[in-house]
């Protein structure tokens, strides 16, 4: 981290931007996911060569986040594709279209997983009812995903003990103490929670290929993907779950000049970023600038097309 600080505050000059210090809020993450560190990263690139700018990180989660920035709670967010489409075209959960929110850059995909202990002999969904679920509070993408699946084999909540935690490491604490035998989380691989409950317990993950089609009548974003064998300790094979996109928003009422500078960092520092989430150095501008459904930020869209992105 250290050298990502120091190289990335001398790769760019200042952008002119106004003198007067301003503190934009960035919805991050729960603790034990990718966001938190990945948040602290961008708080210390941009403060470092943004003029008069600094960053304060709030907790978030990806719903939570959305409508954070829509109703002027923050500036700046992690959001997840399929959750940030539903805040702009109005679906639930959302109580109507998000006006405030475009999109700054995506990612890279978020993996969905379904972790549960060994000895618990869980391999299905429905050997989940009467078990006990350790799910992330509402408002967190993982928990609207988490209901998805659910529903895709016509299951509830009201089918098992479901307990709410806003932390991965408290889930992760539940299930060390036996007071849970399953938990689900929606984050970059590896996941530092569940590395976590690997060293304590034997783990499994549960296979999802067989919930994908049912999952994208839901919401067609979801998408397949493979966590490789040994991402995490005593699961020795590929595991299939579900995938959709982190990407960063912004509010639309942000100066054009502002995330056309915030852009252009986060595009030339993907490598040293890469040393919090690697799956950034497969990151391409192309990549960054995809169409998701989300409106770009015009002060975005410039930098895309100085580059040749777009």
């Amino acid at each position: 981290m250290r050298r990502l600080l120091l190289a990335s505050a001398f790769c760019l000059p200042f952008a002119a931007l106004p003198a007067e210090a301003q503190t934009l809020r960035f919805m991050t993450g729960p603790q034990g996911g990718v966001w938190v560190p990945l948040g602290g990263a961008l708080k210390n690139l941009w403060e470092q060569n943004i003029q008069g700018v600094s960053i304060q990180n709030l907790p978030g989660a990806g719903i939570a986040n959305v409508r954070g920035l829509d109703e002027g709670r923050a500036e700046i967010g992690f959001g997840n594709s399929i959750s940030t489409v539903d805040g702009v075209q109005g679906n639930a959960p959302f109580p109507r279209p998000t006006t405030q929110v475009c999109n700054l850059a995506s990612l890279y995909p978020q993996y969905f997983q379904v972790v549960a202990l060994a000895d618990a002999n869980i391999r299905t969904v429905a050997e989940l009812r009467g078990r006990g679920l350790v799910v992330q509070t509402r408002g967190n993408t993982a928990e609207l995903v988490t209901a998805h699946w659910l529903r895709a084999h016509n299951m509830s909540y009201q089918d098992m003990r479901v307990s709410f935690q806003a932390s991965y490491n408290d889930a992760v604490s539940m299930l060390r103490d036996g007071q849970a035998q399953v938990f689900t989380l929606g984050t970059a691989i590896p996941a530092s929670s569940v590395q976590d409950l690997a060293s304590a317990r034997r783990i499994t993950l549960l296979d999802l290929r067989d919930s994908l089609e049912p999952m994208r009548r839901i919401n067609p974003g979801y998408v397949g993907v493979t966590i490789p064998a040994n991402t995490y300790q005593g699961v020795g094979q590929d595991v299939t779950t579900i995938g959709y996109a982190t990407h960063l928003i912004v509010r639309c009422d942000q100066p054009e000049e502002r995330v056309f500078r915030m852009t252009e960092l986060l595009h030339r520092n993907l490598r040293d970023l890469a040393s919090v989430n690697r799956d950034l150095a497969r990151t391409t501008p192309r990549e960054m600038a995809a169409d998701i459904g989300v409106p770009l930020h015009p002060g975005a869209a410039r930098y895309y097309r100085s580059i040749g992105a777009m």
